[in-house]
């Protein structure tokens, strides 16, 4: 049985779902829309893991029952607390519940897309950008600082081709840099910021699926062609190749960081060469997959359904290359 924990109004947890029916593999939905309400999550630990159960509004299920879990939590305005609890108190009332529910999928023996602990280092794109630089993947060149002369001397070796965007796991609107824009360099004294030297060429999403790779090509004139409609312009995917040591890297980072699922965004320049800007630990891949066509979420649905612990994934990952 697979464990769904996400909001049904979440298109990205829709999907699983609606794929793991299309497969006809068993799962049931723990609605973090609601959630606690309706739920109860009852286990302790022993040698072998932890052993209870957790029963929803019409079901009960046991934890060694379990063969993979999906888990996409929610911001708090995607959330319905129950009608006791004052606004003041819902994010304390989340936090504390998520917290319950982290504590138990970290421990769990089956597959869980993903562990919190995987996606820690989303949180500090330094300590990322790190690991991504171990892994044999280029980083851009990249100034974070809250003192406006070091920005702009950073802007002038860089040839006044320079990006900005946030420094933590909050989403940000990747932008340029322009000469308008000095005036607002004293707010740096307030908060640091990340700038990076902007590098030409067409982005690559790829997602890692354990042991599964789908790269997708992206042509647009948007510097963040995520938001390209907003600024007027188009944005083409299609299914790309990637180098075998660019692929054999993707893969390396996604088992370094313990996740089963990934979203690696790159960048190829026109002379070939493959920059890494982040490693999303809990992608939208449905953009990707409505685009590209291809199967991110089938592949998903059967690693959840195949009962594969991390350690069993990434062994027979390393038989299959």
């Amino acid at each position: 049985m697979i464990l769904v924990c996400g909001g049904i109004a979440d298109s990205v947890t829709e999907l699983v779902c609606a794929r793991l029916e299309d497969c006809g593999y068993p799962y049931r939905l723990l609605d973090l829309g609601v959630y606690p309400v309706g739920y109860q999550i009852k286990w302790h630990w022993q040698s072998s893991g932890p052993s209870g159960y957790i029963t929803g509004p019409d079901w009960r299920l046991d934890l060694e029952e379990l063969t993979g879990v999906y888990v996409r939590y929610l911001e708090a305005d995607c959330r319905i607390p129950p009608p006791q609890i004052t606004r003041e108190s819902r994010s304390a009332m989340n936090a504390e519940y998520d917290a319950g529910l982290m504590v138990l999928l970290e421990d769990l023996s089956c597959a869980v897309v993903n562990r919190l602990g995987g996606g820690a280092s989303n949180h500090s794109k330094l300590y990322q950008a790190l690991l991504v630089r171990q892994s044999g993947l280029l980083t851009p060149p990249t100034l974070v600082t809250n003192d406006p002369a070091e920005a702009k001397r950073f802007y002038q070796e860089s040839e006044s081709e320079v990006i900005y965007k946030s420094l933590s796991g909050v989403r940000s609107i990747v932008r340029r840099v322009r000469q308008e824009q000095f005036a607002r360099l004293s707010l740096l004294r307030y908060g640091p910021a990340q700038f990076q030297a902007f590098i030409p060429g067409d982005n690559v999403r790829v997602h890692t699926v354990g042991d599964q790779l789908f790269a997708t090509h992206i042509r647009s004139e948007a510097v963040d062609y995520r938001y390209a409609s907003q600024d007027g312009h188009a944005v083409h995917m299609e299914p790309t190749e990637l180098p075998a040591s660019v692929a054999a890297a993707c893969l390396g980072l996604a088992r370094q960081l313990d996740l089963l699922l990934t979203g690696i965004d790159l960048k190829v320049t026109p002379n070939g060469e493959y920059y890494c800007f982040e490693v999303n630990p809990a992608p939208g891949f449905l953009y990707y997959e409505q685009n590209s066509r291809q199967p991110i979420s089938t592949a998903l649905a059967d690693l959840l359904y195949g009962g594969m612990s991390p350690d069993k994934q990434w062994r027979q990952g390393a038989a299959h290359a």
